[in-house]
Parts: structure tokens; C-alpha cells; sequence
């Protein structure tokens, strides 16, 4: 298959399958109850993860939903870019809590569990399941963790052993139609590359592992055509 980049501004015909699976994905209406009516505004309803929501926002823990419950709830979802901020504790918003609990667990030594290579030298590890990434070298942390946004149900980051094969600091994915500054291709369709929407708006990219803008600037100045690539685990609600 053969796909159509640009390049600051001039178009490029790439003999490779780039399928780019990047940005994407109006916001969806993850309610799990409730309607288009509720996510105009603040819900009433109980959410199925209340407790938990309200323990994790240093709620009074009762199970029902309140209106300082709900504004609180509210708070959060706008602050990570979660869809609809209706201040219903569903899925979505509980799972975005778990991750962002995991990530701060993981910030000193993220390959603890040693899950990533420690034998390849420079490589750029993905764990879906805490939605971080960083670079090391050997044994030793070169870069990050930083949080990112992976692959949404149906389009899943695919996991194993990569390289990175492509660089473009300046793609412009023709098939979606938005930018991919400082995009790395690893697998496929599949890239490293810089967004300006919050790493936990859901309900994930189309394949590509989003970065901030500063983040994936770092990782354009680390990595180079090559360097070694490994994803695993698997994403929250996939």
C-alpha cells in the first residue's frame, strides 16, 4: 500500500506502507449511563466507580453522588481532557485515576519489573498499561517516564519488538489531516509523535503513541534511525 506524507509543506510520495494511525478520534460519549443531556452539565446520577472516585479526590466517602461530589469530579475530568465532563464516575474517569496512580508509582525506577530489555543498549520502552514511556540505556534511565496516549479499543499500539525506521519532524498525515510533528515510525503506520490534547483524553490515538510537545522533542534529540523500540502490556479499556 502506498500512502501520500508531507514534508514542510511539499508532498511526498512514500514507496512504504506508512498506514498512519496518529491522532484521531472525536471525543466519544462515555457515559456508561446517562445521556447527551447530562454531559451539558453537571450529572446526578452515581456513577458505578462513586466510592472509588470519591476516595481518590479526598471525597467523604458514601457512595452517593452529591453536587460538591459531582463539581469535584467535574474538576478532574476537564483538568485531564476526559469526555464528557459530566461528573459521572464511570469507567473512563476510574481507569484515568488508576493509570495517573500507576505512573506516580513508576516516576523513580519505571523498569522495576525489568519488562523492558536491559541488553540493547538505547531503546525507547512503552507500557501500555501504565500509558508511560522513557528511553534507556542498558540499565540506566536516559529519558522520562512521561505519560502518553496510546491506541483506543480496536486500534491498539501493537506490542513486541520494534525499530524505528522513519523519521519526519514535520509529517502531516494526509490520511487524517492533521500534523505529526517530530513523528518516528516504529511499526507499520505506527509513530511516536507530539500532540497538544491531554495524554488521557479518551478514548486514545489510532495507533500512535502521542506525546506532549517537549516530550517528543526530547525523543527526536535521543533517538535516531535504528534504535530499538518495545511495547507491552495493554491499555486500560481495551
Amino acid at each position: 500500500m502506498r500512502i501520500w506524507g508531507k514534508t514542510r509543506g511539499v508532498r511526498v510520495r512514500r514507496g512504504t506502507a506508512l498506514s498512519v494511525a496518529g491522532l484521531l478520534a472525536a471525543p466519544a460519549l462515555v457515559l456508561g449511563t446517562g445521556t447527551a443531556a447530562q454531559a451539558a452539565s453537571c450529572t446526578a446520577a452515581k456513577g458505578p466507580y462513586q466510592k472509588q472516585v470519591e476516595k481518590y479526590l479526598k471525597r467523604p466517602v458514601d457512595g452517593r453522588q452529591s453536587t460538591a461530589d459531582c463539581k469535584a469530579i467535574k474538576a478532574f475530568q476537564k483538568t485531564r481532557g476526559i469526555t464528557p465532563a459530566a461528573g459521572y464516575a464511570g469507567p473512563v474517569t476510574w481507569n484515568t485515576m488508576k493509570t495517573i496512580t500507576a505512573q506516580k508509582a513508576g516516576k523513580k525506577n519505571p523498569n522495576k519489573a525489568k519488562k523492558c530489555p536491559t541488553n540493547k543498549g538505547r531503546i525507547a520502552c512503552v507500557d501500555l498499561t501504565r500509558q508511560l514511556s522513557w528511553i534507556q540505556d542498558g540499565k540506566k534511565l536516559k529519558f522520562g517516564p512521561v505519560p502518553v496516549r496510546t491506541g483506543r479499543d480496536g486500534a491498539e499500539t501493537r506490542t513486541g519488538a520494534k525499530k524505528i525506521y522513519w523519521r519526519n519532524i514535520d509529517h502531516w498525515s494526509t490520511l487524517y489531516d492533521v500534523p505529526m510533528p517530530y513523528a518516528q515510525f516504529f511499526d507499520g503506520g505506527q509513530a511516536f509523535h507530539s500532540v497538544t490534547k491531554s495524554m488521557y483524553n479518551n478514548p486514545g490515538s489510532a495507533g500512535c503513541v502521542n506525546m506532549r510537545p517537549a516530550d517528543a522533542k526530547a525523543y527526536w534529540k535521543l533517538l535516531k534511525n535504528g534504535d530499538d523500540v518495545y511495547v507491552y502490556g495493554r491499555k486500560l479499556g481495551t
